[in-house]
C-alpha cells in the first residue's frame, strides 16, 4: 500500500471499563474494522478490564518503600507497589526509574493513580505482547478482519520535557522498519537507520487520547502501509550507554 493518505479515527462512547468487562467487543461494537488497520489501546483501560489494579490500603510498605519514599515524597504504599512491579530499580531519586520483567524501562514501573478511583493504582499489563496478541485474536474472532494491535502507554523522554505515547506491547507487525541496506534518494546505502515505527503510532494515538478527561481510550489508525523489519526494542544491558550511567551512579 503506498498511498500516505491515513485515517485517524478516536474511538469514542465506551463506558468507564471495569474489571470483566470484555474490552475488545465494546471497541468492535463502535468501530467497523477494516482489514489492515492499527488499533492502538491504552494499557490503563486493559488492566483495568483484566484487574490488574490495587489498592493503596491492602498494600504493606517494606524498609525499602519507605526509605525511597521519604526521598521523593509519595506514598509508601504506593513506591511498595511499584517495587512490587519492577525487576530492577535503575535509578530512586528524583524519581524511581525502573525495569519491568517485560523488558520496558518506565518512570515509577508505569504504575498509575489517575483515571482510576480514589485509593487504587492500575498496574501496567504484566505481559503486554500478549495482551496485544490477545485483543488482535478477539477482533479477528469478532469481526473476521486482520487488524494490527499497540498497547500504549505514557512516558517521559531523556534531555526533553513532556511525556508522549510510546508502544509497550504489539501484535501483528514488527516494533521496528529496519532501513538497514536501503538506500536513500541519492543512491547512498543505508547503514543504521532503525525506524520505531509503533512507537510513532502511539506518540500519536496518545494526541489523540489526551492525558486528562478525554475518555478515548482507544485509537484506530487505517490505511498505514506495511513494513520489515523486526521487534528488538529494547538494548541490551550491555549495549545501553544509559542504564550503564544510572548504574555506576547508583552504585
Amino acid at each position: 500500500m503506498n498511498s500516505m493518505d491515513i485515517q485517524v479515527i478516536g474511538v469514542l462512547g465506551l463506558p468507564l471499563i471495569q474489571q470483566g468487562d470484555d474490552l475488545p467487543a465494546l471497541i468492535c461494537e463502535r468501530v467497523a474494522f477494516q482489514d489492515g488497520d492499527i488499533l492502538a489501546v491504552a494499557s490503563s483501560v486493559y488492566s483495568k478490564s483484566k484487574g490488574f489494579t490495587r489498592d493503596l490500603a491492602t498494600i504493606t510498605p517494606g524498609a525499602d518503600a519507605v526509605r525511597i519514599a521519604e526521598k521523593t515524597k509519595e506514598d509508601p504504599r504506593f513506591v511498595q507497589a511499584v517495587l512490587d512491579s519492577s525487576a530492577d530499580i535503575l535509578l530512586e531519586y528524583p524519581f524511581i526509574l525502573s525495569e519491568l520483567p517485560s523488558g520496558h524501562i518506565g518512570v515509577r514501573a508505569g504504575v498509575d493513580h489517575s483515571n482510576v478511583e480514589d485509593g487504587r493504582i492500575i498496574i501496567l499489563p504484566p505481559d503486554p505482547m500478549g495482551a496485544a496478541a490477545e485483543i488482535r485474536d478477539s477482533i479477528r474472532r469478532i469481526t473476521g478482519k486482520n487488524v494490527r494491535v499497540l498497547i500504549t502507554d505514557t512516558c517521559g523522554r531523556s534531555f526533553r520535557r513532556g511525556q508522549t505515547g510510546i508502544a509497550i506491547g504489539w501484535a501483528g507487525m514488527t516494533a521496528i522498519n529496519d532501513y538497514r541496506g536501503d538506500t536513500d534518494l541519492f543512491g547512498h546505502v543505508l547503514e543504521i537507520t532503525e525506524e520505531a515505527v509503533v512507537d510513532e503510532i502511539a506518540a500519536f494515538a496518545n494526541f489523540v487520547m489526551g492525558e486528562s478527561h478525554q475518555g478515548v481510550p482507544a485509537v484506530v489508525f487505517r490505511n498505514c502501509r506495511t513494513w520489515t523489519g523486526h521487534d528488538t526494542v529494547y538494548f541490551t544491558p550491555e549495549q545501553d550507554i544509559i542504564r550503564a550511567a544510572l548504574k555506576s551512579k547508583k552504585d
